[in-house]
């Protein structure tokens, strides 16, 4: 038997022979179709349901929120739908009190509405030897909703009515574990791979506040079926919605987990992502105790204790922040030749100041890495000429596409439908990108599109369209944007990766930075379980995107990067941020829901010098012992050269 028909061969699993049994064909489908949003308005077939299917939010069984489970097939695509009773009586126990105590406004917050398989990883089976069987869907970002309990049996009928519909393929490492549409074949592999984090696309509902907020795919039209048609500026909202802002959205989801889920989806986290931390983490245990005690109290804090007071004493403030970088100053620092005489000058200049805005649009090709440091005023208009060629071939390569080849490559209609979703969301309230049929928004497409065939395993993510914004606004230069973005997403493209691993890493990192620096404030997380730090995800995602004016953001990007002191400068911001309303955060009794939120509203609220000085105060303090906190190759970490590959041969042209 071929390789890759063994690998979709489930026949020696009881839920595949049983689908024998009852005339179910054996016949594995290719996710060949593009993902796609449910058409309540289209034709569809109920393929599967069950009743009596429960969710647990809390350790207290009397509290079950039971409802109906289906799958749905509509066209080629195959959804999931939970939905809870509404109208269940309450019940008093032995006790007296009410035991089906979770009001109905609060069940629907549970419902799974149309959940697409695209947007699904594996489906994690678990049979228990006293209790009843449970399936756990992971979704391509590492996320998992709440463990599902077939109360009335069904778990099989489940998966056997999966597998006529998706390609499913048993776990080599778990029996028990079905991933879905993954495959062997390394052409379909690399195909597969352009699912990026899908929680990022999942989460579609109204913010956080909002009462008819899910934990579902559910709400605005953020990730739809992509078409074929060709890209159009005209179909955008006037204002910017952060409901369907991709970070927002994460986070959004992660405060309607339970904290049984949230603890689920740690495990699963740890057990396939972080199993190398585990080592590292015990291996600078002991040295970061050490600096720790030095600081704070080891005493664990208790909520009846007030929260132990930071000790500043041992921290020098850092320098307070300068004027930008000038024109006079900037023509200083190059030779006759157009060579950087001092790069680290350079950079400790913009990292206390940084740069006019005049003056971004040539010395980000510096900081970015797109310009060597050391290279002439010929050698970059050589590098001009030469990666200019160079993109307009790699763009080329998807505008040659026709309509009758795109009918037959369902990557490209599905990235190129996320892409123009995306950009006609992003940044509209910057006048460079408002209005109608603006041409920089087209760019935005064009840039992006091209991107996904340059880093083909990567593809496009939502997020990115986040990062090179700021990008195009500065450069106003199709190619050298496009180059200067490729050059960023090297250091931030572990960020974006399926498994989200770039994402963990600095996540824990941050945690251990954070009990480094402010042993209490972490105390305090641990017992309020805040340790996972999952509401800094919007900060690393995107750079604290949203967290600053545009124009702020900007300086804050150069800041970061320079790397001056540290190249991971951007998680002792967040240490710095924390620890500025680690008062408010202890007094107010924050939750993991209630901290989320009062993140989220910090946006527009930080005072960006304030917190540079903070952040480098920290930075310097921690010294070996915070670098010693981050794992290696934690993103923003530059993998490549220093040559970053850019400058081409005499014969590349």
């Amino acid at each position: 038997m071929p390789e890759s028909d063994e690998q979709h061969d489930l026949s020696d699993d009881s839920d595949y022979a049983s689908s024998q049994q009852q005339g179910f064909g054996g016949s594995v489908y290719s996710k060949s179709a593009e993902a796609r949003e449910f058409d309540e308005n289209d034709a569809c077939e109920t393929v599967y349901s069950r009743e009596n299917v429960a969710i647990h939010p809390t350790q207290n069984p009397a509290e079950r929120i039971s409802g109906q489970l289906r799958l749905i097939k509509q066209q080629s695509s195959l959804f999931l739908r939970w939905v809870p009773y509404i109208d269940i009586p309450y019940k008093e126990d032995s006790t007296g009190e009410l035991s089906n105590s979770i009001l109905t406004k609060d069940r629907q917050l549970y419902a799974i509405k149309y959940l697409p398989f695209s947007d699904v990883h594996s489906v994690h089976r678990h049979t228990p030897p006293l209790g009843w069987q449970y399936l756990i869907i992971v979704l391509s970002s590492g996320l998992a909703y709440p463990p599902l309990y077939f109360y009335s049996g069904g778990v099989r009928e489940f998966l056997v009515n999966l597998k006529q519909h998706v390609a499913i393929v048993r776990s080599a490492d778990n029996t028990n574990i079905f991933l879905v549409n993954d495959f062997r074949d390394p052409l379909q592999r690399s195909l597969s791979s352009l699912e990026l984090p899908r929680a990022i696309a999942v989460s579609k509902a109204s913010p956080a506040h909002n009462a008819t907020a899910r934990y579902s795919a559910e709400g605005s039209s953020y990730v739809e079926s992509s078409s074929a048609s060709e890209y159009s500026g005209r179909h955008m909202p006037k204002n910017h919605d952060p409901a369907r802002d991709i970070s927002l959205q994460v986070l959004e989801k992660f405060s309607l987990i339970t904290k049984f889920a949230r603890e689920t989806t740690s495990q699963i986290f740890q057990e396939s992502q972080n199993k190398g931390f585990v080592a590292y983490e015990k291996q600078h245990e002991n040295k970061s105790s050490a600096l720790s005690e030095t600081m704070n109290s080891d005493k664990l804090l208790v909520s009846s204790e007030p929260l132990e007071e930071f000790d500043n004493s041992q921290l020098a403030m850092g320098e307070p922040r300068q004027d930008p970088l000038d024109a006079e100053e900037w023509a200083a620092f190059l030779d006759s030749e157009g060579r950087i005489n001092d790069s680290n000058d350079l950079k400790k200049r913009i990292f206390y100041g940084g740069i006019k805005s005049n003056l971004r649009k040539e010395v980000w090709k510096f900081l970015l890495g797109y310009h060597l440091y050391d290279s002439t005023y010929a050698e970059r208009e050589y590098l001009t000429s030469a990666k200019k060629s160079e993109y307009e071939c790699l763009k080329s390569q998807w505008q040659s596409i026709s309509t009758t080849q795109a009918k037959r490559f369902s990557k490209f209609r599905e990235r190129r439908g996320l892409i123009e979703k995306d950009v006609v969301r992003t940044d509209r309230s910057v006048a460079y990108y408002d209005g109608d049929d603006n041409p920089h928004v087209k760019l935005l497409h064009d840039i992006l599109l091209t991107y996904s065939f340059y880093n083909f395993d990567l593809g496009y993510c939502q997020g990115m369209s986040d990062l090179l914004s700021p990008i195009l606004f500065v450069i106003e230069d199709e190619s050298e944007s496009f180059w200067c973005f490729v050059a960023l997403m090297e250091r931030l493209g572990p960020n974006f990766n399926r498994d989200q691993s770039g994402m963990h890493s600095q996540l824990f990192a941050l945690s251990k930075l954070v009990e480094l620096l402010d042993r209490p404030l972490h105390d305090y997380f641990v017992q309020a379980d805040c340790s996972n730090y999952y509401y800094c995800f919007r900060w690393i995602l995107i750079q604290f995107k949203r967290e600053f004016e545009y124009q702020k953001l900007l300086c804050l990007w150069e800041v970061l990067w320079t790397h001056y002191i540290s190249e991971h400068f951007h998680l002792y911001i967040c240490v710095a941020i924390l620890k500025k309303y680690r008062r408010q955060i202890y007094t107010e009794r924050m939750d993991f829901d209630t901290l989320l939120k009062f993140v989220n509203e910090l946006s527009g609220k930080i005072d960006l010098d304030e917190i540079l000085m903070e952040a480098e105060s920290l930075c310097r303090y921690a010294g070996e012992k915070g670098a010693a906190c981050i794992p290696p190759g934690t993103p923003p970490s530059f993998p490549t050269g220093p040559d970053q590959a850019f400058y081409p041969e005499n014969g590349d042209l």
